[in-house]
């Protein structure tokens, strides 16, 4: 482990799968953590599945923050991809800090903060729907 984060935040961090910004996206989440001056946006794009349930299609993020931060963000990205958005709604923070192997206790608000940027999209969608 490099700075006590495990392999896997390490992989997300240097090397995240869904680093970026969707043109027109279907919803949209910011939050920041004004402690730690942590940033993050994500973009969702919603497409339905045979049944008829929305699902997201696509996702991408932006964050400007630490090496947890970045890898929340694109942990978020990964467990939300192809979900519904029923089942993403049921995302939470300790699911992203458990994919992630290990996050140290001072670095879980990272997660949290993906959580509600992901929550964020969601309801920003539904709200642009209606």
């Amino acid at each position: 482990m490099i700075t006590g984060y495990s392999k896997k935040v390490m992989d997300h961090f240097l090397h995240p799968k869904h680093l970026g910004k969707i043109k027109n996206p279907d919803g949209k989440g910011d939050t920041e953590n004004l402690r730690c001056g942590d940033i993050m946006k994500v973009y969702i794009k919603i497409s339905k599945n045979k049944k008829g349930e929305e699902l997201i299609k696509d996702i991408k993020f932006e964050t400007l923050g630490c090496a947890a931060a970045i890898a929340s963000s694109d942990m978020i990205c990964d467990l939300a991809k192809g979900k519904t958005l029923q089942e993403a709604k049921k995302i939470g923070f300790k699911d992203v800090a458990s994919e992630l192997g290990f996050l140290p206790s001072p670095k879980l608000h990272c997660a949290n903060l993906a959580e509600s940027a992901l929550k964020m999209a969601i309801a920003n969608y539904e709200k642009r729907k209606k």
